[in-house]
């Protein structure tokens, strides 16, 4: 593969976790109005939520950045955003919280794109190999 293919893939990673990254850590600046909103959307155990939305979004966001271990980090992204996607932007009757939910669908075909197509040469996933 050649340097900009490489360069590429690490920016499409970069670009896709950036948005995890970042929410996470504004999750983790408001605990408290993190777990009301889960709360609001009747999901059960918002406590919980609140935690795992903090590994998966700063753990796997980062994992994702750093190309370590991509291919299982992208999925478990992919399925976590779906199941956001589901549960929190639901309402397609809004025009926004349409929008937001055809957003996370697109996140998801990048993360797909990534799964397969791995994370390229310039990630940890190069040099464990």
């Amino acid at each position: 593969m050649n340097t900009l293919s490489n360069t590429t893939l690490l920016l499409g990673r970069a670009f896709l976790a950036l948005i995890f990254i970042a929410s996470g850590f504004g999750k983790l600046a408001d605990p408290s109005g993190t777990i009301a909103y889960i709360s609001s959307v009747g999901a059960p155990l918002p406590e919980l939520g609140y935690a795992i939305a903090l590994i998966v979004e700063v753990g796997l966001g980062l994992s994702l950045l750093f190309g370590y271990r991509t291919n299982i980090s992208a999925t478990i992204l992919a399925a976590f955003t779906l199941a956001t996607a589901l549960m929190f932007h639901n309402d397609f009757s809004n025009q926004i919280q349409l929008i937001m939910f055809l957003k996370n669908i697109a996140i998801i075909g990048g993360l797909l794109q990534v799964s397969v197509h791995g994370a390229g040469s310039y990630s940890l996933d190069r040099l464990r190999r």
